[in-house]
């Protein structure tokens, strides 16, 4: 790994449109480590949160360092059609598609425990374990990681450029988890638009492992969207009387 690049000017272009583009992609990833370590005791909730960022810069770390292997996460070994739909055929394709099962299966469970915590004679939700949602955690960084990684290796072609854009991602992430934690917390609303957006990113997980492209800007402005509708609905009820 050589820093010969410092002194070229499109290299620091590069470097800073990653990290930009790191932290839009690990805005998702850091939401969904807010609502699970909001099932933690409040004491807690901090520390799930430093784990799974560091976790998840391990994480991509790992995976920028095997870069001939990410590569190879694309070639199929095996070729199968199914009523006209090509089935998950690469490593990369079967990870999108658990991925995207376990963003759906998740997302959809939480939600139900929502609503039936707040139907009347309910039972309090208990505590989960440190190390339950620090193995969930896991899960859901290797899913957000790779298409992390391989948009890094799409952006840049210096391994010292890729490394330093996701360290500065998670680093900017660490130091508003916490408060974009708290934000999600005090309005439950926003937490079930986030669970709604994590349905919509594993059905695009699916769909991509299926060979049904569907372009993310579309996904990423409906989302942007709808989080500032939402905004609105939030300054509106904080002014009635």
């Amino acid at each position: 790994m050589t820093f010969d690049w410092i002194t070229s000017a499109d290299a620091w272009v590069s470097l800073f449109t990653l990290t930009f583009l790191e932290i839009v992609l690990g805005i998702d990833n850091l939401i969904f480590i807010s609502i699970l370590s909001g099932k933690l005791p409040e004491a807690q909730r901090p520390r799930a949160r430093q784990v799974g960022l560091a976790l998840a810069l391990v994480t991509r770390v790992l995976l920028l360092c095997s870069l001939a292997w990410v590569m190879r996460l694309d070639e199929p070994f095996w070729h199968v059609n199914l009523f006209g739909l090509q089935l998950p055929g690469s490593a990369k394709e079967l990870i999108l598609f658990f991925g995207g099962l376990f963003l759906l299966g998740k997302s959809v469970w939480e939600i139900h425990e929502k609503i039936e915590g707040h139907q009347e004679g309910a039972k309090s939700p208990v505590a989960a374990s440190f190390a339950n949602i620090v193995v969930q955690i896991i899960l859901l960084d290797i899913i957000f990681s790779l298409d992390s990684v391989i948009t890094a290796v799409g952006m840049a072609s210096q391994l010292a450029i890729m490394i330093i854009a996701v360290i500065v991602s998670v680093v900017i992430m660490l130091v508003f988890v916490n408060a974009i934690s708290s934000f999600v917390d005090r309005h439950p609303t926003i937490k079930m638009l986030a669970l709604s957006f994590l349905i919509l990113i594993g059905t695009l997980l699916l769909a991509e492992s299926f060979h049904q492209h569907i372009a993310k800007g579309y996904v990423y402005f409906a989302m942007a969207f709808s989080f500032g509708v939402e905004c609105l609905n939030i300054r509106v009820r904080g002014h009635r009387p």
